[in-house]
């Protein structure tokens, strides 16, 4: 069970930061170019959004439930903070996805509440660059198998 459920939040990752190239693009295309926030524009940030939701729960099950990694730092959180590889997963990755996917939540609100074009794709810009940024900073780049688990 374990080894499916990495592997689906393995590949998952890499349909969200697709989609958030895309979203961020088109965001940044459509507030420079004064263009109009499409019914399309509106359903990708959604797509978008729940996308990192998706990759929370997955993500939450794994840190809680299956993971032997994080599983094994919480019954001894001390021990875990003096390895800096069982630090990362036990408390940097997981801190700044969710910091993430605050910020992307909070993006999708500010769209919502917004009623100019400019200032939706403004906020779609801004606050998906963010949290893809912050994504970016915690994938373990340096961990080749983990980039494409299961090949």
């Amino acid at each position: 069970m374990y080894q499916f459920i990495l592997f689906i939040h393995s590949w998952l990752r890499w349909f969200l930061l697709l989609l958030a190239i895309i979203v961020i693009i088109r965001a940044f295309y459509g507030w420079i170019g004064n263009k109009d926030f499409t019914i399309s524009d509106n359903k990708s940030t959604i797509y978008l959004v729940a996308l990192f939701h998706i990759q929370l729960l997955i993500g939450l099950i794994l840190y809680f439930f299956l993971s032997p990694i994080t599983t094994g730092a919480l019954h001894d959180f001390g021990m875990a903070m003096k390895y800096p590889a069982l630090r990362y997963w036990a408390v940097e990755h997981i801190f700044i996805m969710l910091l993430s996917i605050i910020i992307a939540q909070i993006g999708r609100i500010q769209i919502k509440k917004a009623h100019a074009d400019r200032a939706k794709f403004r906020s779609s810009a801004i606050y998906f660059t963010l949290a893809l940024v912050l994504i970016i900073s915690r994938i373990p780049w340096t961990e080749a198998e983990r980039m494409i688990r299961g090949f």
